[in-house]
């Protein structure tokens, strides 16, 4: 079977856009069992870390001081898919309500906290490739569950 594709701040890299990460202590465990792949689609698209927040508005994405970076954030989620496929992932964990790996609820754009229906621009791409995708606020385990080799 495959392994899993995780966003890089759930496996505890800084790679958030405030510096910091998201630790998920379980994925972590994954991966340092050879199960899964971590992947940064914001670093692999030439943005900094840190740096200034940034939200999908519309079909962009745009940073809080106005700057459209959707050719950074489609750039970097097509060098993470290629990451994963080359590595044989089948389903990928990714970090809730982010504009690259949001899936099912993303910020709206206006940087007031407001949720809304979507996903991010590396979700939306996993999706069209048919990878299942959860966030780490989903039941996870039950997406990778699917997979015996890789929860044992």
């Amino acid at each position: 079977m495959g392994k899993i594709l995780i966003s890089r701040c759930l496996m505890g890299d800084n790679c958030r856009y405030d510096g910091g990460n998201n630790l998920v202590p379980e994925l972590k465990a994954l991966y340092e069992r050879g199960l899964a792949v971590p992947v940064c689609p914001e670093q692999l698209g030439g943005l900094p870390t840190p740096r200034t927040p940034s939200e999908i508005a519309g079909e962009r994405v745009v940073m809080k001081d106005g700057r459209d970076v959707t050719d950074n954030f489609r750039s970097g989620a097509e060098r993470a898919l290629a990451i994963g496929l080359a590595q044989g992932c089948t389903c990928a964990v990714t970090k809730a309500k982010s504009p690259s790996c949001g899936c099912g609820t993303v910020y709206d754009g206006t940087f007031t906290g407001t949720l809304v229906p979507g996903d991010g621009i590396f979700t939306r791409l996993l999706k069209e490739n048919g990878i299942p995708v959860c966030t780490e606020k989903d039941n996870w385990q039950s997406v990778i569950g699917a997979f015996p080799d890789q929860t044992e």
